[in-house]
């Protein structure tokens, strides 16, 4: 295990961490506008595209984020081990993290058919969307358990204070992603490619990829580590007593993966009985929001690994100022995003599509961005702070409020607003963006009234 730095330094080591994670994550919102800007390319209606890969994203997201409490579970723990510098339990976590994403993954491609049949029976998206969602979701699913595993690993790294590893997991990821799609969607040297199915096969290739990578990362760099793991401990991983705090705190997050689910699950049903130029509106306005989550997350995961390190060596000062100092460098983030998204938020929606009703139509809902990073820092921010301290139960009820401030925002709106909700109208998307932002301030309020009760070594 490494030496800390010493106090003085404690901004440097959070840019240490922080920084290698927003320039990965600088990679995955290309992702997202790569695959829509393929979609909205594609001859035979943009819009139709752009709604197929929504919606089937939207069934993926409600099967992979039920599953995300596998990186964020992994996380927390591991960087509490870290700073006990206990390799061995280190290396149980993963473990243990991994051999319950294999055993999940596989109920995912058993069930896949039933899953997506019900799936759609929830979106009232038209049968040219529906039909594309399906053939979207089909193809990808088959990259479920290298997904899966991905969480692991990732978390892992986080808590292992590993910033890099991360990084280039994400960038092979990515990279793979977007160079795959494109070849496999446009073809080269002759060969026309896949068109749309194209855009879900360069996906499948590319999470398979990451898997290999971070396998080689854990036997090339981590070898010491998990040769602590060897004939006797294997039976000690699945005794009970040693499991119970492991999956008890994994059901919270659980139970937050389920809320947050049914929230983006909720945004995408919701949006698809607007039409589709205004679904496919919504699938841009999220992807231009989310520009901004990954950079902030860059901060949350600094703040992830150093709350769990410092809780483990039970130092509380360092753990207090990592709270301070981590907000301040999150908050200047939000600062600058503001003003980029004041500046040229209408140039980046028509990187998006070419279809210029669609463009035309999502310029009317640019001010929503300014809000976004001031709620959206604070509500990720905490995330990150609170997994650090393995907190699962406050980041459980934060999530169950956010759900309940989403869906009544929404429903509470449609009641008053019911003469200007006519399907297709502005004031819809306008109604779900505010109901978005209410699940965010949700969050927000919530975490900061419990972090001086719940946060502490």
């Amino acid at each position: 295990m490494k030496e800390f730095l010493p106090v003085r330094s404690l901004n440097r080591e959070i840019l240490r961490l922080s920084l290698p994670s927003i320039l990965a994550n600088l990679t995955v919102p290309l992702v997202g506008m790569v695959d829509t800007a393929l979609a909205g390319h594609l001859e035979g209606g943009a819009a139709s595209f752009i709604g197929g890969i929504s919606v089937g994203s939207m069934l993926l997201n409600l099967l992979y984020w039920n599953f995300f409490f596998l990186r964020t579970g992994t996380g927390g723990l591991t960087a509490q081990a870290y700073g006990r510098r206990d390799a061995h339990e280190c290396a149980r976590i993963f473990v243990r993290g991994i051999g319950l994403a294999a055993v999940l993954s596989l109920p995912l491609l058993v069930f896949q058919r039933p899953f997506a049949k019900l799936g759609m029976l929830l979106v009232n998206a038209s049968p040219q969307v529906s039909g594309l969602a399906l053939r979207y979701f089909f193809i990808r699913i088959w990259a479920a358990p290298a997904t899966v595993a991905l969480m692991v690993f990732r978390g892992w790294f986080v808590g292992m204070q590993d910033s890099v590893s991360s990084m280039w997991t994400d960038l092979v990821v990515n990279s793979v992603n977007i160079a795959a799609s494109i070849l496999l969607t446009f073809g080269c040297l002759g060969w026309q490619g896949m068109g749309f199915d194209g855009i879900a096969t360069g996906t499948v290739v590319a999470q398979c990829s990451g898997l290999l990578f971070v396998v080689a990362v854990c036997v090339f760099k981590y070898r010491d580590v998990f040769s602590t793991v060897a004939g006797k401990y294997l039976r000690e991983l699945l005794h009970f007593g040693s499991l119970g705090p492991f999956l008890k705190m994994n059901a919270n997050l659980l139970g937050r993966s389920l809320c947050f689910t049914a929230i983006y699950m909720g945004y995408t049903i919701i949006a698809a009985g607007f039409g589709d130029d205004l679904l496919a509106c919504s699938s841009i306005m999220m992807h231009l929001l989310m520009i901004f989550s990954y950079f902030t997350d860059g901060f949350a995961y600094a703040g992830e690994a150093l709350t769990g390190r410092f809780i483990g060596e039970r130092d509380a000062v360092q753990l207090r100022r990592t709270v301070r100092y981590v907000f301040a460098w999150s908050m200047g983030i939000a600062v600058l995003f503001i003003g980029i998204y004041a500046a040229v938020g209408g140039p980046l929606v028509g990187l998006f599509s070419d279809d210029a009703a669609v463009v035309d139509r999502c310029r009317r809902f640019l001010p929503w961005l300014i809000i976004m990073p001031p709620l959206g820092c604070a509500a990720f921010t905490w995330d990150g702070i609170y997994l650090g301290a393995t907190e699962s139960r406050s980041l459980f009820g934060a999530m169950g409020l956010a759900l309940l401030g989403f869906f009544g925002c929404w429903y509470v709106g449609k009641l008053l607003m019911a003469g200007a909700l006519q399907p297709g109208a502005d004031a819809c998307l306008h109604l779900l963006l505010g109901a978005y932002f209410a699940h965010l301030a949700a969050r927000t309020v919530y975490l900061t009234a419990a972090y001086r009760r719940r946060i502490k070594v």
